[in-house]
């Protein structure tokens, strides 16, 4: 929102933001297997020009060239706006029951494909994953433990939140929840599904996990200079124990429609705690200004 990453399209000083988004069918188009009415979620990154190989098998989530598009943020316009357009292969029709929690569809993609690849790399020796932590209660932490507990992991979520929502959403899931330190939490979890981004978090994830454990990153941040020392300590805690440490972001077609499912098995009135409150277009401006640093999901258009 500040300007601080992000494309403006070809020729274009401004970008429309909107990354997540939800509409309802107005003109399906002659050949689109939409129908008028149909809600329908836009799939945010396309494919680069080229192909590098993956983007030309669909794998545009692991593009290889960084030549990719992104809607909302990498040279094409997002959605955050009361009509959009979309090429009928790149939307993803929603359960009609959830309603606008198909609005969650796309933070969704991103931890289901974290979890697949967590999953798949466990098979490079016998892994019996029981135990996972989620690091951050964001919208993403708290999809990613749905996820898990949907799957039948143990599920542990930490964030630094003591009271409040969070750790009421993790508790309504059967997961346990902790605050404070990924040190502190007291367990050697076989995965971490990273959601913060934040340096020391990671640091002590890959001190933490269990031996032959994975860490999956997906948050993004920022942090300082980390000395050769640390960096030492943490690298020969991951090679002692055989771990893993893996990034991951978006996700490709297959993600988008396993999500789907995910959120169709789903408790509605959880889901629907996520989205906090709805706003109006003309006031989404003013919105963000006194939004608080805590869990959001703003759902900007509420006629749908």
């Amino acid at each position: 929102m500040e300007g601080k990453y992000g494309w403006a399209p070809p020729g274009k000083t401004r970008l429309v933001l909107g990354h997540e988004s939800l509409g309802r069918v107005i003109d399906p188009g002659p050949s689109s297997p939409f129908k008028t009415g149909d809600l329908v979620v836009g799939i945010v990154r396309r494919p680069d020009p080229v192909p590098c190989p993956n983007c030309a098998v669909g794998e545009w989530d692991m593009c290889r060239n960084g030549l990719y598009t992104e809607r909302g943020i990498k040279e094409i316009d997002g959605f955050m706006s009361q009509r959009w357009r979309t090429e009928p292969e790149y939307a993803i029709k929603v359960d009609r029951s959830l309603g606008i929690l198909g609005v969650l569809l796309e933070p969704a993609t991103v931890v289901t494909k974290a979890l697949e690849h967590v999953r798949e790399i466990g098979r490079r020796s016998f892994w019996e994953p029981q135990t996972v932590l989620v690091t951050g209660a964001g919208p993403i932490g708290l999809l990613a433990a749905l996820i898990a507990k949907l799957c039948g992991r143990e599920v542990h979520v930490l964030d630094r939140m003591e009271t409040g929502p969070k750790p009421d959403l993790v508790r309504a899931l059967g997961a346990t929840y902790h605050h404070g330190s990924v040190k502190e939490v007291g367990i050697e979890p076989d995965a971490i599904i990273e959601c913060t981004g934040v340096g020391q978090v990671i640091a002590e994830s890959i001190q933490t996990v269990a031996p032959s454990g994975i860490v999956c990153l997906t948050g993004v941040g920022h942090g300082g200079v980390i000395t050769s020392t640390a960096c030492a300590d943490i690298a020969a805690a991951a090679v002692l124990k055989n771990n893993v440490i893996v990034g991951s972001v978006n996700a490709n077609k297959r993600h988008w429609y396993r999500a789907g499912e995910f959120l169709a098995r789903a408790d509605r009135s959880w889901l629907a705690k996520l989205i906090t409150r709805r706003v109006r277009p003309e006031d989404f401006e003013q919105a963000l200004e006194r939004t608080p640093d805590d869990i959001k999901v703003v759902v900007q258009f509420s006629e749908i």
